[in-house]
């Protein structure tokens, strides 16, 4: 995944990034899968996938690519594999084409979405503001119980996943990087984060 220009300086995870009124985020249009296509080769170092692939992989799973929109211009796009239990396994273990994934692979419709692999970000300028309302296309409940994954492949694409709560993890696939979803992470017991419900406490006397 790479990207252009555009700082991120403040640090958000990417559940809270904010939705930018500017960017409309939506499933993606057959028709505007050749250009997103063109896009992701011109923004994304190393991007093997061409505009019939990528039709493929819309074609089994319209959610999987998004389209960042201002006042109806193409502004960039995302891409994402929805991995199954299998899929997640292969993920990790190096096992899986990341340019031409197998499909089974891939969650079909009917099985739980194991893992998010974010395939690609293609988005100049403005349309980086955009991430916040992809995010929040991920917390539907077909996908809240998948933690992201990713492969930074630029220096911008690493800033990113470093403003956004992505870390390096140990695993085969080189260079991978899983940004673990806030619902399950550990809570962190802070004083005074947790109260008694008066109840309770009124019980004991």
């Amino acid at each position: 995944m790479g990207m252009e220009r555009g700082s991120f300086a403040a640090r958000h995870d990417f559940d809270a990034l904010p939705l930018s009124p500017d960017v409309d985020v939506r499933c993606a249009q057959f028709g505007e899968i050749a250009a997103l296509s063109e896009m992701a080769h011109r923004l994304v170092p190393g991007v093997q996938i061409g505009a019939m692939e990528l039709a493929k992989y819309f074609a089994f799973d319209p959610q999987s690519i998004l389209a960042f929109t201002r006042n109806g211009n193409l502004l960039g796009g995302m891409a994402f594999l929805f991995l199954n239990d299998r899929g997640h396994d292969a993920l990790l273990l190096d096992d899986i084409s990341l340019t031409a994934p197998e499909t089974h692979y891939l969650a079909s419709a009917n099985e739980d979405v194991s893992a998010i692999y974010i395939w690609a970000i293609a988005a100049t300028g403005r349309g980086i503001a955009g991430l916040g309302k992809a995010a929040a296309h991920l917390r539907q409940i077909r996908f809240r119980g998948a933690d992201c994954y990713a492969q930074p492949s630029t220096v911008a694409g690493r800033e990113i996943m470093k403003a956004t709560g992505f870390a390096p993890i140990s695993s085969f696939q080189p260079d991978l990087w899983c940004y673990e979803r806030p619902w399950h992470r550990q809570p962190m017991l802070m004083p005074g984060a947790i109260t008694q419900p008066r109840s309770f406490s009124d019980a004991r006397h």
